[in-house]
């Protein structure tokens, strides 16, 4: 995959991801779209989902810790055809002590199953590697959530366990 990175934004090949800052999230919690499209970007169909709108509360409160974004928060995933915002990927904050990170994202229903999510965390993960305190990557998904399943073993990752009808997934760094 062809990955491009410039310091507010990541570039895929069809994707763009840009992280949330506080002002951001705020706006879109309050209902504010003019803050998306003063940024020259549009809500793609259905954007904010519930999913969004019940992340967007854990997105503020892990840039409430930082003076600004790091990369270790989350970033809204954005088609570069049109600008269209159609989900959000990231981590739920910096790497801890073992230098482990978390990842998670979503899409909007009406943009499954087009390879927006493996897109998305695989240039997430792209992005974190270059950082040398990242030596893993962790997530988990729900034990029926098939879509999610298949994109972290697209990705490489290991299944480490399951519990409470979660799986645990794990990808470590590789040392050349």
């Amino acid at each position: 995959m062809d990955l491009i990175i410039t310091p507010a934004t990541i570039h895929t090949h069809r994707l763009l991801l840009r992280p949330y800052t506080v002002s951001l999230a705020t706006a879109i919690l309050n209902n504010q779209l003019e803050a998306i499209h003063a940024l020259g970007l549009k809500p793609g169909e259905g954007w904010p989902d519930a999913d969004t709108l019940d992340t967007v509360p854990r997105i503020l409160k892990n840039l409430e810790k930082v003076d600004a974004p790091t990369g270790f928060e989350s970033w809204m995933i954005i088609k570069k055809e049109d600008q269209a915002i159609i989900g959000d990927a990231g981590f739920k904050g910096v790497p801890n002590a073992a230098g482990q990170i978390d990842i998670g994202y979503g899409i909007i229903a009406a943009e499954r199953k087009k390879g927006y999510a493996l897109e998305a965390a695989k240039g997430l993960m792209q992005w974190a590697f270059t950082n040398d305190s990242v030596k893993e990557i962790t997530a988990r998904c729900l034990v029926g959530n098939t879509a999610s399943v298949k994109v972290l073993e697209k990705m490489g990752f290991n299944e480490t366990s399951r519990d409470k009808g979660m799986i645990h997934w794990s990808f470590k760094k590789k040392l050349l």
